[in-house]
């Protein structure tokens, strides 16, 4: 392995670029950027003038994996394609971060998992889950790991800050659709928030009863969800979201017998966490306690958390995104022991955007532990994919 990680970039629009701009300028001591490909004559016009001699450009990801200069590649592209190409990837013995989402069904993700784990356990696959890196819910993940929670009861999330008017949908035909992006907000805006709801819970989830539907939009996808949920730990969830409110929340509520974590956001993106820790813990104090209508005595703390602790970064250093690249980076070299976020956790958050479509489609509670649970979610996406086929949608 080199000194440097080579890292080539797969999809070179909006994210992609900010990628290779924060490679290329050195922002990840341990990895260089030297190959990008994009299939968009005009991007990788984009890249020749922006990096010159300094980086290969290339017209397809096959010939780039071919080529020899990469150890490690940056999938950015459409989210079907991140399962197909993250296999390519690993069949070309290259290790592979992919940003979110893993995938749009669970069956494509699960089979590029097993066959990592199975036929390349060497080499590293990881997801740019770049808010596991936020302080605010690395705070929150530290009381729940401490004990200092107790068991989780509930988890409820209300985070319906994702407004997009009609034109966000309209500048382009693969929005709002089934075939070109699998979804609409669950898929769209919030993978990184399923992925936290469940790794905050500590527990994978058993059941879904969801209503997902369109409002107030010409798509053919969801932009409005209430679901609620089971965990194997024996809690419950509630998620909430939607691209259409305005104002929006952000609030995150976690219950257990010890207290009681809430995080909140404004509108500067400014965070909050307030963590109520009962003095007792509940089941103790219901025992013990003798006084009618007497409640547990708590104590409160609060911290505040800037925007460049939260989001992307003012400061760029600071960044979350390069955090998660330079995290990929030194677990190739052994600096690190542990990938933020590994490509089989990035099932957990694709499961519940699966298990809530599916409950919404089929008017039921699901479960993903159902034997056909990844079957039918398959089948039903290719009706609606065939549907907008036949309403002229491409």
């Amino acid at each position: 392995m080199a000194k440097k990680i080579r890292y080539g970039i797969v999809g070179i629009g909006k994210q992609g670029s900010k990628y290779a701009g924060q490679l290329f300028s050195g922002m990840d001591k341990n990895g260089e950027l030297t190959a990008v490909c994009d299939i968009a004559q005009d991007r990788r016009e984009w890249a020749k003038n922006k990096f010159a001699d300094k980086v290969k450009v290339f017209e397809n990801y096959e010939d780039m994996f071919a080529s020899g200069v990469i150890d490690a590649v940056i999938i950015d592209t459409p989210h079907y394609a991140h399962p197909v190409i993250a296999k390519k990837a690993l069949e070309s013995n290259l290790n592979v971060l992919s940003d979110k989402p893993a995938g749009v069904y669970t069956k494509a993700v699960r089979e590029v998992a097993e066959y990592a784990k199975e036929n390349k356990p060497n080499l590293k696959f990881g997801l740019l889950y770049n808010q596991r890196t936020s302080k605010v819910y690395k705070a929150a993940k530290d009381i729940i790991d401490s004990g200092q929670l107790g068991t989780i009861k509930r988890i409820v999330w209300i985070i319906t800050n994702w407004y997009r008017p009609q034109a966000y949908y309209s500048q382009g035909g693969w929005r709002g659709t089934w075939a070109g992006e699998g979804g609409g907000v669950l898929i769209n805006q919030d993978p990184h928030q399923l992925d936290l709801f469940t790794w905050l819970a500590n527990s994978k989830i058993t059941s879904v009863n969801a209503i997902a539907r369109t409002v107030g939009r010409q798509i053919n996808v969801e932009n409005d969800v209430t679901a609620t949920c089971t965990f194997e730990n024996g809690a419950t969830g509630t998620f909430i979201t939607s691209t259409h409110e305005a104002p929006g929340t952000n609030r995150l509520e976690i219950s257990g017998d010890g207290g009681r974590i809430v995080i909140s956001g404004s509108s500067d993106f400014t965070m909050k966490l307030e963590f109520t820790k009962l003095e007792m813990p509940e089941p103790e104090f219901s025992k013990t306690n003798t006084v009618f209508m007497g409640k547990p005595k708590t104590k409160k703390s609060t911290v505040k958390f800037l925007p460049h602790e939260f989001l992307k970064g003012v400061l760029a250093d600071k960044g979350q995104h390069i955090n998660v690249i330079r995290n990929f980076s030194n677990v190739l070299l052994g600096a690190e022991s542990k990938l933020i976020g590994n490509y089989e956790e990035g099932l957990n958050g694709l499961t519940f955007s699966n298990a809530i479509h599916l409950s919404a489609w089929l008017g039921r509670t699901v479960s993903p532990q159902e034997d056909d649970f990844e079957e039918l979610y398959f089948d039903e996406l290719q009706k609606r994919i065939e549907e907008e086929k036949s309403n002229g949608v491409k």
